[in-house]
């Protein structure tokens, strides 16, 4: 008797394949020779997905049949998620509710996951903007990053580009700052030179359209150095694919799209010293050992870290991981998330988390579970990185990094295979002081700002402070 197939519901997972391909269904409906309303139907799970347009997606995309897998899933535990929060215990809603509303509409269970999202991001702006004694004025910095997380921190267009030029250095021979150099050379006709750093007067990069050279400072390592001249490479002949982008943005303010672009150009670069594919292979063949990626492409610890949050092309993802970096006071200069991790603003990380440790022991890695007051569980590595230039009393900073992933990603990772993941204790940390509503932790510093401070002088706790939850 033949196994009956079952039909395969996925339009959440076509819907935001779709997307990332940045198509509109009736885009997407010439390419697959289907009508825009057939594509709609399967979106809203209305329709199954017949194996022959799965197949014919799959080769029209490039796409791994992997990408269609679970299709609801995340939006399931987004929802689930969503739970925890305190507006909705009163409700009684169970995990039932959430598989019948996914089931009979899985547009609407999306709608309302982001609707929730967008509550979320409202309500702590607002406890931030507060937290940072702002009057709400336009953050420049904060543009910047929240266009990069709304992309959730992939470009696919900056990433094929890079593959491009990558290969293309590839086939010039010699090690990539000589291949880049060469490039420069023939197609730009701009001579590269590296200067002493008193000549370069503080500058690690600079274009000297005058001479026509391209300038970069010796006192950088070899990996910074090939960064830097692929950076000016990769706002070169980038140009205009770099505006393409950034125009997608409604900035309100030029230096927040100053800003954004050069992050952008920043992406191109990585894109094309750490190119998608032959770097996605890598992380998985080792499992992703970030010291051992550095040393395959002659990178950083630190631009292995960066390039390893923007794995998310459909198909041939990497883990979703977040990413940030603080100085020794605890202020952060860095951060990725793409919506993984959810950052403070304004404030520095919890002191709980061993990422401030690091400093104790340079360039040792450190793992750690770390748990959020709403029960989400991330498996984190952190080590310090070194910056700044080389040499005798140069200047110098010493930072440290984070990278992390939810836990359910954690037993793919080198850094996890001795640790029993079920087992093992969650140290529990929070966002940040004032969006943290944990009562009995004794290194907080601030009381959370949604909840009412008890003063009682005639009674001293352990805790720095006591707040009611009403």
């Amino acid at each position: 008797m033949a196994r009956e197939t079952k039909p395969l519901y996925v339009g959440p997972r076509v819907r935001r394949i779709r997307r990332d391909l940045g198509l509109t269904q009736a885009q997407m409906a010439a390419d697959l020779e289907v009508s825009a309303s057939y594509v709609t139907l399967i979106e809203r799970n209305q329709r199954p997905l017949p194996a022959d347009l799965l197949l014919r997606m799959a080769e029209t995309y490039g796409l791994d049949l992997s990408a269609f897998a679970s299709g609801e899933d995340d939006i399931f535990n987004q929802l689930e998620a969503m739970l925890v929060d305190p507006i909705f215990q009163e409700l009684s809603i169970t995990k039932e509710d959430v598989r019948d509303l996914m089931s009979a509409n899985p547009a609407m269970g999306e709608a309302v996951a982001a609707l929730y999202g967008a509550y979320r991001t409202s309500r702590t702006s607002a406890i931030e903007a507060r937290a940072a004694g702002t009057s709400g004025g336009v953050d420049s910095v904060e543009e910047a990053r929240d266009f990069i997380t709304v992309a959730r921190n992939y470009f696919p267009a900056l990433d094929e580009m890079g593959e491009d030029i990558a290969n293309a250095l590839s086939n010039d021979g010699g090690n990539l700052f000589e291949a880049t150099a060469q490039r420069f050379k023939t197609r730009h006709g701009l001579t590269v030179r590296v200067l002493p750093s008193d000549v370069m007067v503080g500058a690690y990069r600079r274009h000297d359209r005058h001479r026509k050279q391209i300038l970069v400072s010796e006192a950088l390592d070899q990996a910074s150095r090939s960064f830097q001249l692929i950076l000016q490479l990769a706002l070169l002949e980038g140009r205009e694919q770099l505006d393409m982008v950034v125009n997608q943005g409604a900035f309100e303010s030029d230096a927040g799209r100053r800003l954004t672009r050069a992050a952008l150009a920043n992406y191109l670069a990585g894109a094309i010293m750490l190119p998608y594919r032959k770097f996605h292979q890598s992380a998985e063949e080792l499992s992703y050992d970030v010291e051992a990626m550095a040393r395959r492409f002659g990178a950083s610890f630190e631009q292995v870290c960066h390039r390893l949050t923007t794995l998310q092309r459909p198909g041939a993802e990497g883990i979703p991981f977040f990413f940030l970096r603080i100085d020794a006071a605890g202020n952060v200069s860095k951060r990725f998330s793409g919506g993984v991790f959810p950052f403070a603003r304004y404030g520095g990380s919890c002191p709980l988390w061993n990422l401030h440790d690091t400093f104790r022991t340079p360039r040792k890695i450190h793992t750690q579970l770390i748990q959020l007051p709403d029960g989400e569980t991330y498996f984190s590595i952190a080590r310090t990185v070194h910056g700044g230039e080389g040499g005798f009393n140069a200047p110098k900073a010493e930072r440290a990094v984070a990278l992390g992933c939810e836990l359910k990603y954690a037993e793919r990772l080198i850094y996890a295979q001795e640790t029993n993941l079920t087992e093992a204790a969650r140290s529990q940390i929070g966002v940040t002081c004032r969006l943290c509503s944990r009562p009995a932790c004794a290194a907080r510093a601030h009381p959370p700002l949604e909840r009412r401070l008890i003063v009682d002088e005639h009674r001293r706790l352990a805790t720095p402070f006591s707040f009611a939850f009403d």
